[in-house]
């Protein structure tokens, strides 16, 4: 793809490889970089609470997580024919109580584990907009339908988002003082806010970051939202909604990432997995040829030879 603007991105001398352990959080543009991380088998994990828009609800999800927080009753609620947890995306909602609360103490158990053992961990910020929920004035991760009266909407300052992601990197630095903290901002454009307001939430996220990121050398950034805005400054990039990245744009996005971040021995593997992927999904005409046959072999042995090299590895 030839593009005029190329934003420059050093290569980072902490490479992400096959041993490597890569937790993600964030909002949805998180997913779109763990499903690469999941194709190309890597050993990650991407949003166990779900999916997290703004830094106050990763840096609660952090904090429970490393202080083990048990989850009850109180923290749950019934609407709309399911119960729900402020703290956690709807995908973690049940028709059950006690399968939620069950959930969520269990999410809470592998995230601690994760966070002591991830070499990596990447948080994906969306928006600078909180939901303060008025009757206890808790700032929540999201709102799951209850009317929006119930709820004050504030904008984070710069210093409310510095705060709070000197807060996460603390939590995390207490259980794992050797884990790679990457942030990036999504590209994903949060317009129900008003385009206005989605540039001041992405300037305050923007601004808040790189204040951090003066004050502490080790930290890094990847810079999704601008190679979105400036290299691929074009709507020929987006989805149907014209808000989300489409598939060529977070193709692009991932080379990027890749270029940086990837080991160039990972890499390689990175081909040789794309190959059998692509064999596995691979639509035959005629399945019971002996030319799809020896294909099949050909597909079965690059994988034995793959997970005799990488023994995590399953297809």
């Amino acid at each position: 793809m030839n593009l005029t603007t190329k934003i420059p991105i050093s290569k980072t001398n902490l490479p992400i490889d096959y041993s490597s352990k890569i937790l993600l959080w964030g909002s949805c543009f998180s997913e779109n970089i763990g499903d690469k991380f999941g194709y190309f088998k890597f050993q990650s994990i991407v949003n166990p609470f779900g999916i997290l828009f703004h830094p106050k609800a990763i840096e609660t999800l952090i904090s429970n997580a490393v202080h083990k927080k048990e989850y009850s009753e109180n923290d749950v609620f019934f609407h709309n024919e399911q119960w729900h947890c402020f703290d956690a995306h709807s995908r973690l909602s049940n028709v059950f109580k006690e399968d939620l609360i069950t959930n969520l103490n269990d999410a809470v158990k592998s995230i601690n584990q994760q966070i002591s053992k991830s070499t990596h961990i990447i948080i994906t910020l969306g928006t600078a907009w909180v939901y303060r929920f008025i009757e206890n004035n808790h700032i929540v991760a999201n709102c799951h339908k209850v009317p929006q009266n119930k709820f004050s909407k504030e904008l984070l300052s710069v210093s409310d988002v510095v705060k709070s992601l000197e807060s996460i990197i603390e939590v995390i630095k207490s259980v794992n003082s050797n884990a790679t903290i990457i942030f990036t901002v999504s590209p994903v454009r949060h317009i129900k806010d008003g385009f206005v307001e989605n540039t001041q939430s992405k300037a305050h996220l923007i601004s808040g970051i790189h204040q951090v990121l003066k004050k502490n050398s080790q930290l890094n950034y990847f810079p999704s939202y601008e190679i979105m805005m400036d290299e691929l400054r074009d709507y020929r990039f987006y989805a149907e909604d014209m808000v989300h990245p489409n598939q060529i744009a977070i193709n692009y996005i991932w080379e990027k990432f890749q270029n940086v971040w990837i080991s160039l021995e990972a890499s390689k593997t990175m081909e040789a997995i794309d190959y059998i992927q692509k064999g596995l999904n691979h639509k035959p005409f005629n399945p019971n040829s002996e030319a799809h046959q020896l294909f099949k072999k050909k597909i079965e042995k690059k994988q034995q030879q793959l997970k005799l090299k990488i023994p995590h590895i399953r297809f």
